[in-house]
């Protein structure tokens, strides 16, 4: 049993598009330069595998593949951590909802794990409008929240970026590919957030680089990504209807 999830979990890092691997190289380059840049510390090595696993989990749900919520549970620990140490309270949260709304239900489910590629589909007028409505409201309350109850030295633009990102984790889960204008926007508000930590001294470079990549991830999600790109979505499902069969789920 645990040979066969090995060789899953092996599977699911296959079959991305080229660009996916060159965007990981390149985050893995900037993120060595970074940790050997400057003094190395517990917090930093901590921060640099979880930018590691981090972009290795997004650039999954990029390809369509469900192997994100193993490592996103991964990453998640280590940005718990991070966030824990820049007073970023509710990036903690953040990383603590995708586990619970995203990580574990794609570990879970079968609609993630079998063939999730043939099972994305779009936003109607009523879906736009819960979407924006929920991220608006979520952002409200948990700036008003942090910013009373915590010593967050930056309680709105942490709540911006919590509001966003859990959102997009929602509708990630339940596989609407909209979700990539709310992980833009995520992105630019995660940037904003590490870059004004690191100048305050209370982040690493990091985080901020990491943001960035997350950010050209998304970029490529509109251009080559199965969630938007016809022709990739047609390949991988044909990839992986034929793996299902290989394997007996199907």
């Amino acid at each position: 049993m645990l040979s066969n999830y090995l060789k899953f979990l092996a599977h699911q890092l296959k079959g991305w598009p080229q660009q996916n691997y060159y965007l990981f190289f390149f985050s893995l380059g900037c993120q060595v330069m970074t940790l050997v840049s400057a003094p190395i510390t517990w917090v930093t090595v901590i921060t640099f595998i979880g930018t590691t696993l981090g972009v290795l989990c997004v650039l999954a749900i990029n390809a369509a593949k469900s192997v994100n919520g193993f490592l996103g549970i991964l990453s998640a620990l280590c940005f718990i951590i991070a966030g824990f140490s820049a007073k970023n309270y509710l990036s903690i949260v953040e990383q603590i909802a995708y586990v619970i709304t995203l990580d574990l239900p794609v570990l879970l489910s079968a609609n993630w794990n079998v063939n999730m590629a043939s099972k994305i589909r779009k936003f109607n007028a009523r879906s736009w409008s819960i979407a924006i409505v929920a991220t608006i409201a979520v952002y409200l309350v948990s700036g008003y929240l942090i910013g009373n109850l915590t010593d967050d030295p930056r309680p709105w633009i942490d709540a911006i970026s919590f509001s966003i990102s859990l959102s997009a984790g929602v509708i990630c889960f339940l596989r609407f590919n909209n979700q990539y204008f709310w992980w833009l926007a995520s992105g630019l508000a995660q940037l904003v957030l590490w870059f004004v930590s690191y100048k305050q001294g209370s982040a690493t470079l990091a985080m901020a680089v990491n943001s960035s990549i997350y950010l050209i991830n998304d970029v490529f999600a509109f251009t080559i990504s199965p969630w938007y790109n016809e022709r990739e979505r047609q390949r991988l499902s044909e990839e992986e209807s034929a793996y299902a069969k290989e394997l007996g789920l199907e």
